[in-house]
This record gives structure tokens, C-alpha cells and sequence, in this order.
């Protein structure tokens, strides 16, 4: 946490793009962030996932390319602890143990989300009643 800054913004404001260079993460304390993702032809981007209260936000730092795979803009005026990657990652390599757990903690965060994405774009553009039979 000692790496962490404290961090509030306004509602509507543009977190990043996917794409982008992903260089930090951040540990909601209040407010709502949505989750989009860039769809040709489709705008806004569709949200995939709405995260809140004590989630974490951004996982493509973790390694390369360290590209955003979503995009997030805040829904509600939010205030988060946000961190530094490379910081974050120099002390994992010094510290294994801590590493583990943090890239444990953050496995989890990245299957939760694809699972949403997937979900989400089963919603979007699947035809209803399709699937296997």
C-alpha cells in the first residue's frame, strides 16, 4: 500500500482506452467504473462490467504487451488507491512471496472479467435460442 496514491475522479471521466499503455491499477473505495470494449460500427463501446467498492481495476500490466484489453470511464464520481506498475512489479521480483500473491489475487480478476466479456457478448450479439443443441 506504501507505493499507493489516493486518487478521486468526476463522473463521466475517461480512465483509458483499450489499447493504451496499461502502467497502473487502482483499488476502488467508492463509486462505479464501467468496463467497455471497442466494437466497430457500435457506439458507446458496450459495457461489459460495472465494478464497484473494493475491486480492483486493471490487470494488462502484468505483462507484455502492457496494452489495456478494455476500456473504463467512471459512472459515479470515484475515489481509488491507484498504483504504479513497474513499482509494483520491481517489488513483487524482490519479494516472491508477495509476488505470488498478487499475481494469484490478479489471475483471479482476469478470469473473472473474461468470463464477463464473455457473457456480455453472448448478450450482445448471440441470436436468441442459438447455441448448441
Amino acid at each position: 500500500m506504501a507505493t499507493g496514491l489516493d486518487v478521486t475522479y468526476p463522473a463521466g471521466t475517461r480512465l483509458f482506452d483499450e489499447g493504451g499503455k496499461a502502467d497502473r491499477f487502482w483499488l476502488l473505495r467508492s463509486g462505479e467504473v464501467a468496463l467497455d470494449l471497442y466494437v466497430p460500427g457500435r457506439h458507446p463501446a458496450p459495457v461489459v462490467e460495472t465494478l464497484g467498492p473494493g475491486q480492483l481495476l486493471g490487470w494488462s500490466w502484468i505483462s507484455p504487451p502492457y496494452r489495456w484489453h478494455l476500456g473504463a470511464r467512471t459512472v459515479t464520481a470515484v475515489e481509488a488507491t491507484q498504483f504504479p506498475a513497474a513499482e509494483v512489479l520491481g517489488l513483487c521480483a524482490a519479494d516472491p512471496r508477495l509476488g505470488y500473491a498478487l499475481m494469484r489475487r490478479f489471475t483471479e480478476v482476469v478470469a473473472e472479467r473474461l468470463q464477463a466479456t464473455r457473457i456480455r457478448l453472448l448478450d450482445l450479439y448471440a441470436p436468441y435460442g442459438s447455441g448448441p443443441a
